[in-house]
């Protein structure tokens, strides 16, 4: 029996795993990079490593260094969680040959189904529906023309989660596509190998959650939606799938563990499946570990997963049967990333101000961070993940969308808003989506969103923002000084600097709690009904509203107020500490281009003095486990090139200076 296990990731599925650990009375290990040293898997954990500083490569990447922890700690086992070394077959091996269980299958099984292209070999030899494809080297691959018409779709052969997946629709841009691919699969599983496919227009991605014991016994959990997905990575999941017929579901789900079984599959894993307008489903891939969207199938089954995963790696017999498993309601998961949905879904890694989880019944709510993590450019930009179970499909919904919208976080951009705008989409309601939904809507998704925006009136955030304030301010004062220089009697008129321009507010009557404010032409009476940490709440002329504010160390400050956030910043009042902000002193005729985010540069696609026209690559940002396309933005002349490959970088670093060359010249 297993009595002590380490863990071999950190976020939200450490904890996840330690969580069920310590349901069994199993002690936890956690291992974590000195980048980590403040997240909550390290706290969490009965015992924490340092196993390196920032690389991958020398931290959650390294087999020999995880394997000595465990065997110092004197660990039974070791859970891989999913990602970095889950679906690598070398890490089993490591570990049974460290006398070490391994939560997972073994490395024989991994070569056979984690690898995308020894596993589409195997269902097309027993007779699953599978799409057109190939592997090679680069050059054969660039003959993908012979074999396959495109649109054709790049995928790391060796990984999943969407990590280096490229669509390509033109054969011109199928070399860069390789090297792209290549480079991340390369840097986020140890395999360069590519795998192109058959590109499918507008499918829905099901998968089916099996389970195998070293009996011979498999199961599956049935199905999730998994159709919407940004850069070809999932960000809402449910089940059941509003798309399958019954028919249908009970032959994928045959299917699913008729793979499973015919490998002699062992612990959890994922058959994903394509499915057309027709519904003809279409193997995809297998994935060899618990997934990130596991917990809508604990929510609608009852089982744990984590739990089952110990088991069979004891050696136990599965107690689960086929015919017990039902779904019982309805499960929606929603991932809360750090990143801009109005800029591409641009990594926003930073400090948070503010991080207040939602408190209402019946939700769930996996999570790696603490309100004083610090989001790292080095790893994936998922937050948490937000999972609700509903009666049914709308139920569970509408309560998402609530819950979403009492999830707050300042500081960094999320797609909380985003997600929750999506959630209304009518298209959404209808279930007439794909895996292209956000290609197709998001700039719909984000004008919906300015525009609801923009219909709070402008009062409301100004009145929260002074009452919250003040507050924060009051608390932050000695009392005596207070009273003796009378904090409104000498500010009467307050300049608030908003993001559509200046606005003034006077106050012309205050005996806390009761405010009269003009804004404009107008006049508002207000009472401040309750304060209490970061939440306001106050009536304005009859009206109950609520607020959470949270201020940077500039006095910047974020507001929630109706599903939105709002930055706002008193004039009359000077900052702690004056930080030069202001932009870079530039020659005429001269671009700075300046890193959007920290980051490592991973290629560096010009030389000082090469002439490039607008949109051009000039060098690639790796952040948050994504590539970002730094490009020209006009026509010019490389003048400077201040970073080379492997750099370091922070924001707003300058990357290279651009000599701009007119039209004609």
């Amino acid at each position: 029996m297993i009595r002590k296990i380490l863990i071999a990731n950190r976020g939200e599925i450490a904890v996840r795993v330690m969580r069920t650990a310590r349901k069994l009375g199993i002690r936890s290990v956690a291992v974590y990079s000195s980048v980590d040293k403040d997240s909550l898997h390290v706290s969490f954990a009965d015992e924490a490593w340092c196993i390196g500083e920032v690389e991958l490569h020398e931290t959650y990447l390294n087999i020999p260094k995880i394997i000595d922890v465990a065997v110092r700690s004197g660990c039974d086992a070791i859970h891989p969680g999913y990602g970095f070394l889950a679906e690598n077959p070398l890490f089993p091996e490591a570990c049974a040959k460290a006398g070490i269980i391994f939560v997972g299958p073994s490395g024989d099984i991994m070569r056979k189904m984690g690898n995308k292209i020894a596993a589409r070999a195997f269902a097309k030899k027993i007779n699953i529906p599978i799409t057109e494809g190939l592997t090679g080297n680069k050059t054969e691959l660039l003959k993908v023309k012979e074999r396959i018409a495109f649109p054709v779709l790049l995928k790391a052969a060796a990984g999943g989660g969407g990590k280096g997946m490229r669509i390509v629709y033109d054969e011109k841009d199928l070399e860069e596509a390789i090297d792209s691919t290549s480079r991340q699969a390369l840097a986020y599983f140890g395999d360069e190998t590519v795998y192109i496919e058959k590109f499918i227009e507008d499918p829905r991605h099901i998968e089916f959650q099996v389970m195998g014991d070293h009996f011979g016994n498999v199961v599956h959990l049935f199905e999730r939606e998994c159709s919407i997905q940004r850069r070809y990575q999932k960000i809402i999941e449910e089940s059941p799938s509003p798309t399958l017929t019954p028919e249908v579901r009970e032959e994928m789900g045959k299917a699913a563990v008729r793979i499973a079984r015919e490998i002699g599959y062992t612990n959890a894993g994922t058959i994903e499946f394509l499915v057309d307008k027709a519904l003809n489903f279409y193997f995809l891939e297998m994935n060899t570990r618990i997934q990130v969207e596991h917990p809508v199938t604990e929510l609608v089954t009852g089982y744990d997963l984590v739990e089952e995963q110990i088991r069979i790696a004891e050696g136990l017999p599965l107690r689960i049967r086929q015919e017990d498993v039902r779904q019982n309601g309805h499960a929606i998961e929603c991932r809360i990333y750090a990143e801009d949905p109005a800029n591409d879904f641009r990594p926003s890694p930073g400090k948070m101000t503010l991080y207040l989880e939602p408190e209402m019944p019946g939700i769930r709510i996996d999570t790696g961070i603490t309100a004083k993590t610090e989001i790292r450019s080095n790893f994936d930009p998922m937050i948490a993940k937000l999972i609700i179970w509903g009666a049914g499909r709308e139920d569970a919904r509408v309560k998402m969308i609530n819950t979403l919208q009492g999830y707050n976080i300042h500081g960094i951009e999320t797609n909380i808003t985003y997600l929750t705008q999506l959630l209304k989409k009518q298209e959404f309601l209808d279930n007439t989506i794909s895996t292209k939904f956000c290609d197709a809507h998001t700039a719909d998704i984000v004008q919906e969103i300015n525009a609801e925006k923009t219909l709070v009136p402008a009062f409301l955030p100004l009145t929260g923002y002074l009452l919250a304030d003040l507050q924060i301010k009051t608390n932050n004062i000695n009392p005596s000084v207070w009273n003796e220089i009378g904090y409104w009697r000498n500010q009467m008129r307050i300049t608030i600097q908003t993001e559509d321009g200046d606005k003034t507010v006077s106050i012309l009557r205050s005996a806390d709690p009761d405010y009269e404010m003009e804004i404009g032409d107008e006049i508002f009476q207000v009472r401040k009904t309750a304060s209490s940490g970061s939440k306001t709440s106050f009536v304005i002329d009859g009206n109950s509203f609520s607020v959470f504010l949270s201020e940077d160390d500039r006095d910047q400050a974020f507001l929630s107020l109706c599903g939105h956030i709002f930055r706002l910043k008193r004039q009359d009042v000077l900052t702690d500490s004056i930080t030069a902000a202001g932009p870079e002193t530039m020659a005429e005729g001269e671009h700075h281009i300046l890193a959007p985010m920290p980051g490592k540069v991973i290629r560096v696609s010009v030389s000082e003095g090469d002439e490039v026209e607008k949109g051009a690559l000039l060098l690639i940002l790796e952040a948050m486990k994504m590539e970002n396309r730094v490009v020209a933005p006009g026509r010019a002349r490389i003048a400077k090139i201040n970073v080379k490959e492997n750099d370091r970088i922070e924001s707003s670093m300058t990357l290279m200076v651009l000599e701009r060359i007119e039209d004609g010249g």
